[in-house]
């Protein structure tokens, strides 16, 4: 609980009288006479970032970046710093960093190999010295690092509180528009996965980006849930090396890096994440269990979609997955969201329950109904492109789907679930009953 003082009310005529004086104030103008300047945005020279940004930084826009600790937010701002630094000769780079101190930071900007003299280091969280700053240097940028240790003079409580953490994010807002300058924060994310902090503090920023990944691989995932100058279903693919963090140009090559061809339980789904399609192996373990309840577990796909799949594939297939285990897995820590994975998930668990591996050199894309039909999906053509482009020679898509131009020589068109198997996986009567 925060106390917060109100200041009485003076009656309704005194509220008249203060609505006269604001009313006074305002000019109101025409939508038609408001003159939309068209800057251009601030690259930062890292090819990831911009795209998940929209093609750079705009000019008076907050940003706010948020991830687990040590996921490398950090690292991918003084990189972005840098990068803003050397891009724009006349004009320098405020990094207020309240978390470390400036010889730690020094350090880390050795690690990366950053050496720039435009990168002006400020060990302060005060936003109101921030805003003085903002107005004496004409920065290209100014970062942030972090929400949690910002601070507004103006406001009683540790940094960090729900009061200064509402106001700083404001206060932030406003020297951002004021000057024209882009304002990058870093804040965490609670255990649930969301951004940590009042929800106003997601209201207030104009882009929240959301940086994912595990302690147990290299690839760190970049994610916009808001964006008031661009798509939000852009993905960045980022490789956390000694040097920091690199972008991914060939994200389907990574994720199929270390795939085994022949090996049961495994299929290739083409999904397209933002602007580009994306190739990733899908992993599925369906096991015998004595337990009276069977257990389904997903990683990097929806469970309750598991299931629905699970039922389709029991009733349409005439498979009995209801005494077995399936454990789903999506190679790379990438989560799958678009519907049209399904295809790819249902062959995965076929081809694992059956121990008869998915055809070399097939990929999969569409949307699975309740019938076991195969219902269309968007893009399909850029899907059995970049499957081509990958060394994949077919690729099965809803029979529903568009004329496909030149990529129509490597469609396979399936109606149905049951033709998907019989094509995908070489079993005898896979398609018309149980093979067990």
């Amino acid at each position: 609980m925060e106390e917060t003082a109100v200041p009485a009310a003076g009656g309704p005529a005194a509220l008249r009288g203060l609505a006269g004086q604001t009313t006074q104030l305002l000019q109101p103008v025409p939508l038609t006479s408001i003159e939309a300047s068209k800057a251009a945005r601030t690259e930062t020279r890292i090819t990831e970032l911009d795209r998940v940004l929209g093609d750079g930084l705009v000019p008076g826009s907050t940003v706010l970046l948020a991830g687990d600790p040590g996921i490398g937010k950090s690292t991918l701002l003084l990189q972005a710093a840098a990068g803003v630094a050397t891009a724009s000769p006349n004009s320098p780079v405020v990094y207020a960093t309240g978390e470390e101190s400036t010889e730690q930071l020094k350090l880390r900007a050795e690690r990366l190999g950053i050496s720039q003299e435009r990168l002006l280091v400020v060990p302060t969280g005060d936003v109101v010295a921030l805003g003085v700053l903002a107005d004496e240097a004409k920065p290209a940028l100014i970062v942030v690092d972090s929400s949690q240790t910002a601070w507004h003079s103006g406001v009683d409580g540790p940094p960090g509180s729900l009061g200064q953490l509402r106001q700083c994010a404001s206060a932030l807002g406003d020297i951002a528009r004021r000057s024209g300058v882009p304002v990058v924060l870093t804040g965490h994310v609670t255990k649930e996965g969301t951004v940590a902090g009042p929800k106003v503090l997601e209201h207030v920023v104009d882009v929240v980006l959301q940086l994912e990944g595990s302690a147990g691989t290299s690839i760190r995932l970049l994610r916009g849930s808001k964006n008031r100058y661009g798509a939000t279903d852009e993905l960045g693919v980022f490789e956390m090396t000694q040097i920091g963090l690199r972008d991914v140009a060939e994200p389907s090559a990574m994720f199929l890096a270390e795939r085994q061809p022949g090996a049961s339980g495994s299929s290739v789904a083409t999904v397209i994440e933002g602007t580009r399609p994306i190739t990733v192996e899908v992993q599925a373990l369906v096991t015998p269990t004595p337990a009276s309840t069977p257990r389904r577990t997903a990683n990097g796909y929806d469970l309750g979609r598991l299931h629905l799949l699970i039922a389709v594939i029991t009733k349409r297939l005439n498979l009995p997955l209801g005494s077995s285990d399936v454990v789903l897995n999506v190679a790379g820590g990438l989560q799958l969201t678009e519907p049209a994975a399904d295809l790819a998930v249902a062959l995965a668990i076929v081809s694992s329950y059956l121990d008869a591996p998915v055809l070399d050199g097939l990929s999969a894309s569409g949307e699975v109904g309740l019938g076991g039909e195969l219902r269309a999906v968007q893009q399909a053509a850029r899907r059995v492109s970049e499957a081509g482009r990958l060394g994949f020679e077919k690729c099965l898509v809803p029979a529903g789907c568009g004329d496909l131009g030149d990529a129509e020589s490597g469609a396979v068109r399936c109606r149905t679930l049951g033709e998907a198997v019989a094509a995908a996986i070489p079993f005898p009567n896979a398609e018309d009953a149980n093979p067990r």
